[in-house]
């Protein structure tokens, strides 16, 4: 680091006696950042370069919040947030988070879908993976399929078939070394080069998924310009079809140095080239975040062929529905499709459109769980509480944020409700935003909160 920062090398070494920032990123999936910011009582401060992203104050506690519980943001360092940030996702496209696991990423890739499209979120390890669920469905992503494969299986299975990826690459981590200084005995266990490895067998996979004319982000959160720079003349000489372009928007232009943002550095690589000026790095030193490198790709419109769709996943017959599936949403004014409707033994999925079959591949969620069906039953999910809007159920009951009521909720806790209020699932609010469901009858009321997710 001495070498490659010269004079800027002591700002460098000064820059780890300041604490680590800590961020959150608010879900616009249910409510603007100007809307957040009202509703919040902490004195939230803008990260520069992310619209809806914030620094908060160290005596805040956002991860035991109740709003945390509503999915109303993910806490993620500043720098984490960059990379989906700047990847151009637009509602409608079919998109991959190749290595997703905790779900930072992909939760903000879901939420600039809308809804719309596909998102793909994968990571090999199915432990994590299971996080990467858990982040989802609290965010409310109703079009995601989350599997658990390698990164050739899910080749094999999408050839061609996504408008953008976003690989966030298994690295070295050095740039996380003040966040989370236990990283640094991996790196003294592995050093850089056997992430290198790693980035190399997964990068040609991704790329075989790209369409023609799709974008490709790729990230590290190491200063190794090994898995940086020279990665990206790597894949560039190994997949001919791939160009780098700008990572900064238009509309960031004139600020992002001022901000912080590093082109990329061609003087650091074995084998120089210009084009890595369009990559970006983040430097503790230069900005209130960890280090980070990203690059966009873009392929080609002539390099290869288009994807040929298989045969799409297998939906029930609408006439086939449970009618006690079908009565629970007769009400309901979310939109639901009842002609992308799968099952798994007695699970009922929501599946996103376009999605072709994914027999044989490691799954752990299919499109939105709606709920389960026991003996002519239909029990809701908590990712269905999640996914909708208190305005969407027609049985719905609010309550203040102080109300301690809330919190005995959020710990599995039998609470109670008005006598009055009518019995059946009641979707439970706080302020108005949905924590998950109860199920009155007269006056016995069921917790039904999910109790994997209980505050602790």
């Amino acid at each position: 680091m001495k070498q490659m920062l010269d004079r800027e090398f002591s700002d460098f070494l000064s820059s780890f006696s300041v604490k680590a920032r800590s961020g959150l990123r608010v879900n616009t999936l249910k409510v603007s950042p100007e809307e957040f910011n009202k509703l919040c009582d902490w004195d939230l401060r803008q990260i520069p370069w992310i619209q809806n992203g914030f620094f908060y104050p160290e005596d805040a506690v956002p991860s035991k919040h109740p709003w945390y519980y509503a999915g109303m943001y993910y806490l993620q360092e500043p720098s984490a947030m960059t990379p989906a940030n700047l990847l151009p996702v637009e509602p409608g496209m079919k998109v991959l988070d190749l290595c997703a696991a905790p779900g930072g990423k992909s939760t903000e890739l879901g939420a600039k879908l809308k809804g719309q499209g596909v998102l793909v979120a994968n990571d090999i390890s199915h432990s994590r993976a299971k996080a990467l669920l858990k982040n989802l469905e609290l965010f409310g992503v109703q079009n995601a399929i989350v599997t658990s494969e390698t990164p050739k299986a899910l080749a094999d299975r999408f050839p061609g078939y996504f408008d953008r990826i976003l690989v966030d690459a298994p690295c070295s981590g050095e740039g996380m070394f003040r966040k989370q200084p236990a990283i640094m005995k991996n790196w003294e266990q592995y050093g850089t080069g056997y992430y290198a490895a790693l980035q190399r067998d997964i990068l040609p996979h991704a790329v075989s998924m790209l369409r023609p004319g799709g974008y490709m982000m790729y990230s590290t959160c190491t200063f190794s310009p090994e898995e940086d720079e020279d990665m990206m003349d790597w894949l560039l000489q190994t997949c001919p079809s791939m160009e780098l372009v700008s990572a900064v928007p238009e509309k960031m232009e004139k600020d992002y140095e001022a901000m912080g943002f590093v082109p990329g550095k061609p003087e650091w690589m074995q084998n120089p080239r210009e084009d890595v000026r369009k990559c970006l790095r983040l430097f503790p030193h230069k900005l209130e975040g960890e280090g980070h490198f990203l690059a966009l790709l873009h392929k080609k419109e002539e390099a290869g062929v288009l994807y040929e769709p298989d045969p799409e996943e297998k939906y029930l017959p609408e006439k086939k529905l449970p009618s006690c599936l079908t009565d629970f949403f007769k009400d309901c004014k979310m939109p639901l499709d009842f002609s992308r409707i799968s099952v798994r033994e007695n699970q009922y999925y929501q599946m996103p459109e376009g999605v072709p079959s994914l027999k044989g591949l490691r799954l752990l969620r299919t499109g939105l769980l709606l709920g389960e069906v026991h003996k002519d039953r239909f029990e809701p999910s908590q990712a269905l509480a999640c996914a909708l809007k208190k305005e969407e159920y027609p049985n719905s009951y609010s309550l203040s944020i102080r109300d301690e009521r809330v919190v005995r909720y959020l710990k599995c806790e039998t609470i109670d409700l008005p006598e009055e209020e009518k019995d059946g699932y009641v979707l439970l609010c706080a302020e108005d935003y949905p924590l998950g469901f109860v199920k009155k009858k007269g006056a016995n009321i069921r917790n039904k909160y999910l109790p994997g997710w209980r505050l602790m």
